[in-house]
């Protein structure tokens, strides 16, 4: 038989667990005799410890879902005429149990102590066929708030339900995190929120989500999910928030936290075309590595010199990417950089002379002057004045293009087909 090594500081627990009595006068007092209710109540313990950042109680829960296992199936079933051990079976089902046992009580239970609606609707949740109780669950949330196993089904019902209405699953998730706070239950309610916010959403209020679950859950195994998460609220809807919410939910967060969370944000933003997101966020992840080495400041000064190619910074972004040495970027980001590297250089390029078309002598292929003067529609020439620069200038009417500006559209064209060839690749697109 397998044997599971505990951390030292869960011995106490499992010490505590092996000592409590039994409700019924009727069993021993020994661990195997112990009532569910209660052993339940020491996984919860764990369960929440997990999500508040004590990841040595993992193997813990591991142990206590396989210990509360065999005690139901070994209980017989006059212990589920009380009501708080039957909750504690379904409970157990839904914190990541054996489906089977679930089915075996129910099978045993001759006297009715379970509600079959609640026990069939799991029985078809836990295999895989939520969508078809999704509406009879629902009716049953409301029937059971304030009651032990309340919450779970909040949750479980937001679960089914987000497919079709997310509007709906929203509701269910604001009971259970309502009536569990502090608990697994609420962070898995939060996350599952913020989600509907990064799709089709209240942006606002999903940062009010992220805010709470940031103050509560940071240290949470799922936290990795939370950030991904905020970061794509942050790019998808900015066009639709203030930008203070950005940085006051990033603010709860620890400065090591803060830093990861930019980079991704100004990477996503970058790749994404939100040039000015981008480039916030990196000078945000810049700031937070200035006491690192230079080595982990570089993924921020290359996504803040990507977000400068657009703008009359060009030439400088040019210098600040070729710089950076390539053990100090990933995989990912070297063909990103890559990939600014090409655009770049195709916006800084000097036109091609045609002496077909002398308009297109002094124009790039964006219609950009690139001399003093430009040659008006007139044949007179007028001063390039301060507020047509490089990007503000109009493009001038050319009648016949000539080979050669073709040939310099087309091979742009093919350099930034080839660009997003790369990043759909590499996965970067969202």
């Amino acid at each position: 038989m397998m044997r599971i090594r505990l951390p030292k500081r869960w011995v106490s627990l499992l010490a505590a667990v092996s000592t409590l009595v039994g409700a019924s006068e009727s069993f021993a007092q020994s661990p195997d005799n112990l009532m569910p209710y209660s052993m339940l109540r020491s996984l919860q313990f764990v369960q929440d410890s997990v999500v508040l950042g004590d990841h040595s109680a993992a193997e813990m829960q591991r142990f206590m879902l396989t210990t509360i296992d065999a005690r139901l199936r070994d209980a017989p079933p006059s212990i589920f005429a009380d009501p708080r051990n039957v909750d504690a079976a379904l409970i157990y089902a839904m914190s990541g149990g054996n489906p089977a046992t679930l089915e075996l009580l129910v099978a045993k239970d001759v006297d009715g102590n379970f509600d079959t609606r609640v026990a069939d609707a799991l029985r078809k949740y836990l295999s895989g066929r939520g969508t078809l109780i999704a509406k009879g669950l629902g009716a049953m949330v409301p029937e059971y708030r304030k009651t032990r196993i309340g919450p779970y089904l909040a949750l479980i019902s937001g679960n089914v339900t987000l497919a079709q209405d997310p509007a709906a699953a929203l509701k269910f998730y604001d009971i259970a995190r309502l009536e569990a706070p502090g608990t697994i239950v609420e962070e898995a309610a939060l996350r599952r929120s913020l989600a509907i916010a990064v799709e089709d959403g209240d942006a606002t209020q999903g940062f009010k989500y992220a805010q709470r679950y940031a103050r509560r859950f940071l240290h949470s195994p799922y936290a990795s999910q939370f950030a991904d998460l905020i970061v794509a609220l942050s790019v998808r809807r900015y066009e639709h928030i203030d930008e203070h919410l950005i940085t006051d939910t990033v603010a709860l967060m620890d400065k090591d936290r803060q830093r990861e969370t930019y980079l991704r944000m100004a990477r996503m933003a970058m790749v994404a075309g939100k040039e000015k997101l981008a480039r916030i966020a990196a000078m945000k992840a810049r700031d937070l590595s200035a006491d690192l080495p230079v080595i982990d400041g570089a993924p921020a000064n290359l996504y803040e010199s990507l977000a400068n190619i657009g703008t009359p910074d060009v030439v400088s972004a040019i210098k600040t990417i070729t710089s950076i040495p390539d053990e100090h970027l990933s995989d990912r980001d070297k063909i990103l950089r890559e990939a600014a590297r090409v655009v770049a250089e195709e916006v800084v390029r000097p036109p091609v002379a045609s002496s077909a078309s002398p308009a297109s002598m002094d124009v790039t292929h964006e219609g950009t002057p690139v001399s003093a003067d430009v040659e008006t529609a007139a044949g007179e020439q007028q001063p390039v004045t301060e507020n047509s620069g490089v990007w503000r200038s109009p493009t001038p009417v050319l009648e016949a293009p000539s080979p050669e500006y073709q040939n310099t559209l087309t091979s742009g064209r093919s350099k930034l087909d080839e660009i997003d060839a790369l990043l759909k690749k590499e996965g970067s697109l969202p």
